[in-house]
């Protein structure tokens, strides 16, 4: 089995703020993304949450040495503030991403591209709002994004990192076509499995995939645990199950 890690440097953690929630009183019923709501604990459904620190990173990796196994770890490549402000992950996280390079350097972490900014840049559509969700601007590549647009964010990304995940499990073919373009190999996510030229495109089937966030919220004994529901599975990256696959 295949473990994967999303999100990590994704500026979403921060800026995708919304609620599934709602209250009735006869007419009037209101929404739980109404102003401030969304940002209460007992309203709000995703963010905001922080970053993983770099020592929490050096703790995973001592977690995968410990159980000899290896991860991908799905990282969006710059963090987004507004449409003209996008920092580098190394950049914007430099501690962290000089225990994610230590882990690439002893086989523990297998580095993948979640995407450049994890949402849509245009007029700054991915910040919060006032009265309503915002959580489909934090999907970098949906069909109405220009394949010029999603051109320029696989090839920037790429220049960063390495490999490629979809963030949330949105891509059309014109994605794959650019992916493709720029060297990648693998696509991971919740689809059905398959190829698209060049490209092996893995549904998770063999894939244990979570988010940052679950460890932001449980520290990293919840990997531990996740990893102790089946003591006799191996766990290693998404490139390593593709090169073992028959």
């Amino acid at each position: 089995m295949a473990l994967r890690m999303d999100d990590v440097g994704a500026s979403s953690k921060r800026y995708e703020v919304y609620s599934n929630r709602s209250w009735g009183w006869g007419p009037v019923r209101v929404s739980g993304n109404w102003l401030f709501l969304k940002y209460l604990p007992s309203v709000k459904a995703w963010g905001p949450y922080r970053e993983l620190t770099a020592s929490e990173w050096v703790a995973i990796l001592e977690l995968l040495n410990e159980t000899s196994a290896s991860m991908t770890v799905a990282v969006t490549a710059a963090w987004a503030e507004r449409a003209d402000r996008v920092t580098p992950f190394p950049e914007r996280f430099p501690a962290a991403a000089a225990a994610l390079k230590e882990g690439v350097r002893r086989g523990l972490i297998e580095i993948a591209n979640h995407g450049l900014t994890h949402c849509v840049l245009d007029r700054n559509l991915f910040r919060p709002r006032w009265f309503s969700s915002n959580r489909t601007y934090h999907r970098e590549f949906h069909s109405w994004v220009p394949a010029s647009v999603q051109n320029l964010h696989i090839r920037r990304s790429q220049e960063i990192l390495q490999e490629y995940l979809p963030p949330g499990n949105m891509y059309t073919e014109d994605t794959l076509e650019i992916a493709e373009r720029y060297g990648l190999r693998y696509v991971s996510c919740d689809t059905l499995p398959g190829s698209f030229g060049g490209l092996t495109v893995f549904g998770n089937e063999n894939v244990v995939a979570f988010h940052d966030r679950d460890l932001v919220l449980n520290g990293s004994e919840w990997l531990r645990t996740l990893m102790a529901r089946d003591p006799q599975t191996r766990f290693c990256s998404v490139a390593k199950l593709a090169t073992s696959a028959p």
